[in-house]
């Protein structure tokens, strides 16, 4: 099954008289970029957090909220009042000079780090387990909104690998009309420069036939099929983290859909083409949300 980089996960439990929330987001990144928001005395806990998500999440940009309420009203905090006094000092002689209107600077004091604080500098063992228990829980919503997620794109890749196989059986009826208006064409040319009497149809025929070996799309052709057939069946495996493996697939399809492009010389065909390069940018787009 195939798993989401974008994902969700939330999850509340109580504690005494403490409420602990957990949650979890994640958007596309080619590496594993985690970003944390927890209390300040959990500060010390971050290794830890950043270690439980790397185990359970390959890559993505994740960010991690904690927080941690008291029922009651009555969370332990503390204001660092030298630190709030210094804030309001300087922006009040900043807005006299600017001339910029008072506003709510208690507020905005606030809002910055460390004005304040937890007042408890160590985490309660207790406490910590819990937390360790939401987070897993929040982990479980998370993972079962990627693979939702996940089963989805799973279904539309197969579909749009099937399409490109589906095109590639439609260049087939198009190929011997190609020749032969190859080798019209370049008879008519010639006939045109020297006179049908001076042509050399023994000379004629050697370079028709190093220009079909030149335009032939056979392995290109084959080489399509294969990658196309490889890619479902990687896409099939059991396995969640697979994103970069039918990447490095869909490039190579890249590589021999260009190509095909390249030998057409068929406007039919290079229609053909033009569809599979759209079905196969539609495939590259979902790879790249896939962990």
């Amino acid at each position: 099954m195939l798993l989401s980089m974008t994902g969700f996960g939330r999850a509340v439990l109580p504690l005494h008289n403490k409420t602990i929330t957990v949650e979890i987001k994640s958007l596309n990144s080619k590496f594993t970029d985690v970003r944390l928001k927890v209390p300040q005395n959990y500060r010390q806990k971050e290794t830890e957090f950043r270690r439980i998500l790397a185990e359970k999440i390959v890559r993505g940009k994740i960010d991690l909220v904690l927080e941690i309420h008291s029922m009651e009203g009555e969370d332990a905090f503390g204001l660092n009042e030298a630190l709030f006094r210094k804030y309001g000092l300087a922006l009040k002689k900043l807005q006299a000079e600017l001339g910029i209107g008072e506003g709510d600077l208690t507020q905005a004091i606030l809002r910055i780090p460390n004005v304040v604080v937890s007042s408890n500098e160590s985490v309660d063992e207790t406490e910590w387990e819990m937390v360790l228990q939401t987070l897993g829980k929040a982990l479980e919503d998370f993972d079962a909104f990627r693979l939702t997620e996940g089963s989805v794109m799973e279904s539309e890749l197969a579909g749009k690998s099937r399409r490109i196989l589906d095109l590639l059986d439609q260049v087939d009826p198009f190929e011997k009309e190609r020749i032969q208006h190859l080798k019209t064409r370049l008879y008519q040319r010639l006939e045109e420069q020297v006179g049908k009497d001076k042509i050399d149809e023994n000379r004629f025929e050697q370079e028709i036939i190093y220009y079909i070996e030149k335009i032939d799309i056979t392995e290109e052709k084959v080489r399509l099929a294969q990658h196309c057939k490889y890619f479902l069946e990687e896409l099939a495996q059991k396995g969640e983290t697979k994103g970069r493996k039918l990447s490095f697939i869909s490039q190579e399809m890249g590589r021999e859909i260009n190509t095909l492009g390249a030998k057409a010389y068929s406007s039919d065909i290079q229609k053909i083409v033009v569809e599979m390069k759209d079905e196969l940018e539609k495939i590259k787009e979902l790879v790249a949300n896939s962990a």
